[in-house]
């Protein structure tokens, strides 16, 4: 099983911020996979989905972003799922809009969240998947920026990204992080897996 987390803040206030990039991801890679309903479990809201033979496990942290390594833990403990086989995904300032990089493994930047859930798990070891949202303009708190919603323009950009990315996350599932960083790492990607 390979588990694919989203990060973002639960509840309607936030659902169109950029802050919830990844759980736009894990909502489109649930739409397209048939998954089943989301259900609360491990700090999380949770669906199973299969892609090319492969289990996979949707998961939106409830924990709020700055504390999203508690969640990402219990779901490691209550699955038995290795650091390398959860894929995270969020949004993040240093790349634009449209942009989307995976990496392997990495520090968490100015990121709190993935902050977080290498201190929870112990290890910078795991997947990342990251969509451009930046940079915050002039005047505005990073806070600010990342929990206000986007213009129409901006909102069909990352909306393209967020597919990109959907597809990006179900080739990690089938190939591995290297065929989808080889295939995905550049600011436009095809529409399907």
């Amino acid at each position: 099983m390979k588990a694919i987390v989203g990060l973002g803040n639960p509840g309607p206030k936030y659902e169109r911020t950029r802050h919830n990039a990844g759980f736009w991801v894990v909502d489109r890679i649930a739409a397209r996979t048939g998954a089943g309903a989301f259900a609360p479990r491990a700090k999380s809201r949770v669906a199973a989905a299969r892609w090319q033979g492969q289990e996979i496990l949707l998961a939106k942290p409830q924990t709020y972003m700055n504390d999203s390594g508690a969640a990402v833990r219990a779901l490691a403990e209550e699955f038995g799922l290795a650091p390398g086989e959860i894929l995270v995904v969020y949004d993040d300032l240093d790349l634009v809009p449209g942009v989307i990089r995976l990496r392997a493994k990495g520090r968490p930047g100015s990121h709190n969240g993935m902050r977080s859930i290498i201190h929870y798990l112990g290890t910078q070891e795991f997947p990342r998947l990251r969509i451009g949202i930046g940079p915050v303009p002039g005047g505005m708190t990073g806070a600010d920026y990342v929990l206000s919603e986007p213009d129409a323009a901006e909102w069909e950009l990352l909306q393209a990204a967020v597919e990109a990315a959907a597809s990006a996350a179900l080739t990690w599932v089938a190939q591995g992080v290297e065929a989808a960083m080889s295939r995905f790492n550049r600011s436009w990607a095809p529409q399907s897996p």
